[in-house]
């Protein structure tokens, strides 16, 4: 008599073709967003480059005068980009950080609160070293509506506030199963960057090109730091 394999031993196609799914999806992402990255990095290198051989001075001296004339022109304009501003401020996104690395450690996400906290490290000290290599000064005091010291190029404020935003809102978004609730967070996260940095440009404190520099490191970094949490992940 043939004698029946036990359950446990018998493979189940669909789940192995679940399995397979999985894994494509799995690779096709890590592939998305290693290119994202590359492209994020080319553009930075693009800007810093123009930077150096002055290519962006006429833009960057139309937008500042541009900027001076709208808040000119619209007394409120300054008090709405102080606001944004300081969203992005240094106080404001170390404490952003904290809470998220300490929630992430109350749920017992370890991996995700040290590479979170390691990005947004790293980054900033990036930036700095970047700035003091660059040594580009900020605009003329007097086509800014307040005084900011330090170098200029990249904006930290653009740098980090798109590193810290676009990491919280993948942390978000990941735990959503939904298409629409992901897009969404991730929207809203880039729209926050977006914001602050355009507010430093409105403020007349940074050149058009600091901005667009910053964003483009900014979620670079990001982007570098969830490739590593997923390979990470598929590790442990």
């Amino acid at each position: 008599m043939q004698k029946t394999a036990p359950i446990a031993e018998i493979s189940n196609p669909l789940s192995e073709t679940a399995k397979a799914a999985e894994a494509y999806r799995s690779v096709l992402k890590s592939l998305l967003l290693g290119g994202l990255a590359a492209v994020l990095a080319w553009l930075f290198l693009e800007v810093s480059g123009e930077v150096i051989g002055g290519g962006t001075r006429s833009l960057d001296l139309a937008l500042l005068h541009a900027a001076q004339r709208l808040r000119a022109e619209h007394a409120s304009l300054g008090s709405v980009m102080r606001d944004l501003s300081g969203v992005g401020s240094t106080l404001v996104l170390s404490l952003l950080t904290s809470m998220a690395v300490l929630y992430l450690l109350l749920l017992g996400r370890g991996l995700q609160a040290y590479l979170l906290a390691a990005s947004v490290a790293s980054g900033s000290l990036a930036v700095f070293v970047m700035k003091t290599a660059f040594g580009r000064s900020r605009p003329d005091p007097a086509f800014a509506d307040m005084v900011a010291l330090g170098l200029s190029f990249p904006s930290g404020h653009a740098s980090i506030s798109a590193l810290v935003f676009l990491s919280l809102g993948a942390l978000l978004a990941s735990g959503r199963e939904r298409l629409v609730e992901r897009a969404f967070i991730l929207f809203a996260a880039a729209l926050m960057a977006v914001l602050i940095g355009l507010s430093r440009i409105a403020l007349g404190v940074h050149w058009a090109s600091d901005v667009v520099g910053g964003w483009a490191f900014g979620a670079a970094w990001a982007v570098l730091f969830l490739l590593l949490a997923r390979k990470l992940a598929r590790r442990g």
